[in-house]
């Protein structure tokens, strides 16, 4: 500060405190309002003694809590420091105490004064020197104050001109912790930047992400809500709204704000950085609008605890959540307090003000308007009309803590007796702040820690209250819910937390919402709309994963996204096995492959028997081979797939179906030629001996088979990783398609439907050559099993175990009908009645018919071909004749034959071919 700012300074100390101004004459104007006791060391106090004026008052009623406790708790700090021998055992500590009327500016007025004597310490003009003196008695070493943020904002940037150190009881604007801008101040209380943080903790406790906030004019409010602000987007909880009241105290701006927050329809909950002043407006606002009930209020310290903003108004306030900061009430202060009596208390000038305010009565120094007179000398302060306001214990810590920075120093500058000497006068401000104010710590009266940290900042401590009702008294009262710190966080008993009665409930997590859009579910990401906090859910593809809540990511292919959906993971490579839906498929496998042994054993065991050789031993092998192969695919089908299991599923499954339908369809053609020959002319067919059928046979497989070859040889066989429609599954299975498979899968559809016709023709042969029912039964139950099974296997196409399984046990039931349809007959005879197992020739037809067979198998037998003729046939039974037999229908019997050259039995083999 350089010389031509003192004298500007100056001039203004001396028009602000002088009645006339004339050349270097200046007379102190008489301030009855202020406090002030002499001492060695004086310490200024700035409180909001009265709150703010109406109209063009400047100060307005008395401040009871916030004015009047707390000047007397300075007060009572200085007699208890003065008392103890302790601290500043031979130095007495003074006050000059002034009201600040809740408003800066005028704070800033009573501030001069502190100021006035240390323009003595710069080398200005000597008049004004002279004027002013030159001596350093009542000098104000430090201040002690202000209440609000604006007040000592102001105060503090006059002070640090004169290096005065400034230390605050209640002031918490984040804009004070500016010590570039602030270097001589400090407080002992945290500042709006953990009470900020101690509030976005508790909306985000209660999961409350759509919130409103109204804030007071003037650095309390603004830089409070601004901190809040910047604290719940960073937890991410959107401001739908954000009022400021101006500073005017017209209800109308209250209501004003009120019809403001009712516009927004989703947000429940309003976060208040307000002084009781304004809270108590707002909550009028709310009680003239009767929709106190639309809103959970949250409100800073600067509501906290206090009875006025809710005084005549409980039943709006009920539910409130607010902080306070974290005290201690001081008991022996009480006592203090309640032993104060009007016309006694000589050194507080506002004392009897206060008493005739509330006990509504005139005492006999003061004058209270609008109160019945009557004698206020029975009136008692007592625990029940007497409530310690909450920052009493800041109060006294803020002078403690002046008096141990004075005693360090004086311990370090004077150490010989402990005095001030002269080494200390006039005290340097910045010394004694930097040095002993921001390094010291203490433990108060009630057993507190007491320091600061490099910007001057108090400990974070708060509670966290509940505005209730006393469900057994009916009165209302702040209930402890919850502390803060800024060590370990908010902790809080939510089930203790009563809400307004009127407020609703969700009963899906049974406390209010304040949500624009409900949470989006799993898979899912935010499309967010005009509003930040207002969103849509959509959802993200099965395979993505979130980037983050607005975004979603596709995985890479054969990656899929995690439990979380936060990273992509590689896809596990799943394959069918043996003993998938508890291991059917093998089970009926296995019992075919059995039974298909055991019936090529009883054929191989009685392989020169009539019915083996009336059967076609060489087909019927190759039957019982296809069918063997065809319960064998099961197993391969189900093997894990490699180059050589892909190689034999390729030429196995095609080759087994072609082996069996090849082998009946020779069958079938053979019968169908015989008797369609038989009934055109009495010529023997080509190509139906074994030999040739067996040719036949081998030619319609050797097609299968080389095509199979080819198809190899073309697409070489491989197994590969192919992800299922969702992309959920990565799948090893061999490289062919559904379709190649049906495709490979024709030419033996052809078989079946040839097989299946020609069956179909041979329906109506004569009853004793009924294999070839058994074959058109075979076939129609084929036809069946592969019509229902194409379907299935179509549809299950996204689920590759159960179509895979599904075609393995289409494959064995087609055997197993083959298998039973055409061999079980035969060994049950076998097996069973041996005593059939002979050559004869069962047949009741008509003449026609057996004509027919007669002239086709036996056509150099003149003798049986007239008998045949005439209608009648002689028996022959070892060697002797049997009567003749004669009925309507001709009946053939060869019961047994004995020793009967092979040119002379192909007739019995042929009509027994198919018994």
């Amino acid at each position: 500060m350089n010389a031509f700012d003192y004298i500007l300074l100056s001039a203004l100390l001396i028009s602000a405190n002088s009645e006339t101004v004339g050349p270097f004459v200046w007379t102190p104007v008489k301030e009855p309002h202020n406090v002030y006791i002499e001492g060695d060391v004086i310490l200024g106090g700035l409180f909001p003694v009265h709150e703010k004026g109406k109209d063009f008052s400047r100060c307005g009623r008395i401040n009871e809590e916030r004015g009047i406790q707390r000047l007397e708790a300075m007060l009572f700090a200085i007699d208890m420091i003065n008392d103890n021998d302790t601290i500043l055992q031979n130095i007495s500590l003074g006050a000059s105490i002034r009201d600040t009327c809740s408003q800066d500016t005028y704070a800033l007025e009573q501030s001069l004064e502190f100021v006035r004597t240390s323009l003595s310490t710069v080398a200005l003009d000597e008049c004004i020197v002279r004027e002013l003196g030159n001596d350093t008695e009542g000098r104000v070493v430090g201040v002690v104050g202000g209440s609000d943020s604006d007040v000592s904002i102001q105060v503090a940037n006059l002070l640090r001109l004169f290096q005065i150190p400034q230390i605050s009881y209640a002031s918490t604007s984040a804009r004070l912790s500016d010590t570039s801008r602030y270097d001589f101040f400090a407080r002992t209380v945290p500042p709006d930047t953990l009470q900020a943080k101690a509030l976005a903790d508790i909306v985000l406790l209660f999961n409350w992400t759509y919130v409103m906030t109204v804030a007071s004019e003037g650095q309390y409010g603004e830089s409070g809500i601004d901190q809040f602000i910047k604290e719940a987007t960073a937890r991410n909880i959107c401001i739908a709204e954000s009022l400021e009241i101006a500073f005017k105290g017209d209800p109308s701006v209250y209501d004003t704000g009120v019809s403001d927050l009712k516009k927004i329809k989703k947000s429940k909950v309003v976060v208040l950085f307000m002084t009781g002043h304004d809270a108590r407006g707002l909550l009028a606002a709310f009680q003239r609008d009767n929709s106190s009930h639309n809103f959970i209020l949250i409100a800073s310290d600067g509501w906290g605890v206090q009875d006025e903003p809710v005084r005549d108004r409980e039943d709006i306030a009920e539910g409130a959540l607010t902080i306070e900061l974290q005290t201690t009430r001081v008991r022996i202060f009480d006592e203090y307090f309640r032993q104060l009596q009007p016309g006694k208390n000589s050194r507080n000038p506002w004392f009897d003000e206060f008493w005739d305010q509330k006990f509504s009565c005139i005492s006999s120094t003061g004058i209270v308007e609008n109160v019945t007179a009557e004698t206020c000398r029975e009136n008692r302060l007592t625990k029940r009309n007497h409530v310690q306001e909450k920052k009493i214990q800041f109060v006294i810590d803020a002078v403690y803590a002046f008096a141990h920075a004075l005693q360090d120093m004086v311990r370090e500058v004077c150490p010989e007796n402990e005095v001030l000497c002269d080494k200390m006068l006039p005290i340097d401000g910045r010394h004694l702040f930097n040095q002993y104010i921001l390094n010291g710590s203490f433990i108060d009266i009630v057993g507190s820690e007491v320091k600061f940290d490099n910007r001057g900042d108090g400990l974070g401590r708060y509670d966290v209250m509940n505005f209730q009702k006393n469900p057994q008294t009916g009165e209302f009262g702040y209930k402890t819910i919850g502390k803060w710190s800024a060590s370990y966080g908010l902790q809080m008993n939510v089930d203790q937390v009563v809400f307004h009665p009127s407020v609703r409930i969700d009963p899906e997590v049974d406390m209010p919402t304040s949500k624009c859009s409900l949470p989006c579910g799993r898979g899912e990401y935010k499309d967010i709309q005009e509003v930040k906090c207002c969103w849509v859910c959509l959802k993200c593809e099965p395979w993505a994963y979130l980037k983050d809540e607005f975004t979603c990511r596709n995985c890479p292919e054969k990656y899929w996204p995690n439990e979380n959906l936060t990273a992509c993971h590689e896809l596990p490579r799943e394959h069918v096995i043996l003993f998938e839906y508890h291991g059917v498929p093998v089970a009926l496998a296995s019992l075919g492959m059995l039974a298909t042994l055991s019936v090529f054993t009883v054929f191989f065991t009685h392989n020169d028997t009539p019915i083996v050789k009336a059967s076609s031993r060489e087909l019927s092998y190759l039957l019982l081979t296809g069918i063997f192969m065809s319960y064998l695919m099961t197993f391969i089908l189900l093997s894990k797939p490699s180059v050589t299991v892909c190689a034999l599923q390729r030429l196995g499954l095609g080759a087994s179906f072609c082996i069996c339908f090849a082998a009946l369809l020779t069958r079938t053609n053979r019968i169908s030629r015989i008797f369609n020959s038989a009934s055109r002319s009495a010529g023997r067919p080509k190509y139906i001996s074994p030999q040739s059928q067996l040719i036949i046979c081998l030619i319609l497989i050797s097609l299968q088979v080389v095509g199979e070859l080819v198809w190899l040889v073309i697409h070489a066989p491989n197994e590969e990783v192919r992800l299922s429609s969702d992309r959920s599954e990565a799948r090893l299975i061999c490289n062919i398609s559904d379709t190649d498979l049906i495709i490979s899968l024709g030419y033996v559809i052809l078989l079946i439907i040839l097989c299946t016709i020609y069956a179909f023709k041979s329906r109506k042969i004569p009853e004793n050559f009924n294999e070839a029912k058994f074959i058109a039964f075979t076939m129609y139950t084929t036809c069946v099993i592969w019509l229902a099974f194409l379907p299935v296997f179509i549809v299950t196409n996204e689920y590759f175990r159960l179509q895979t399984t599904t075609l393995c046990i289409a494959v064995s039931l087609s055997a197993t009908v083959a298998l039973c349809c055409l061999f079980v007959p035969k060994v049950y005879i076998i097996v069973f009645q041996p005593q059939k197992n002979v050559r004869s020739l069962r047949s009741t037809s008509t003449r026609r018919s057996y004509m027919d067979a007669s002239q086709s198998c036996h056509r150099s037998r003149n003798d049986l071909s007239t008998n045949s003729m005439r209608g009648s046939i002689t028996p022959v039974h070892n060697g002797k004749e049997k009567q003749p037999i004669y009925a309507g229908k001709l009946t053939v019997t060869f019961d047994s034959v004995v020793a009967q050259p092979e040119e002379q039995t192909e007739c019995v083999e042929t009509s027994q071919a198919f018994l």
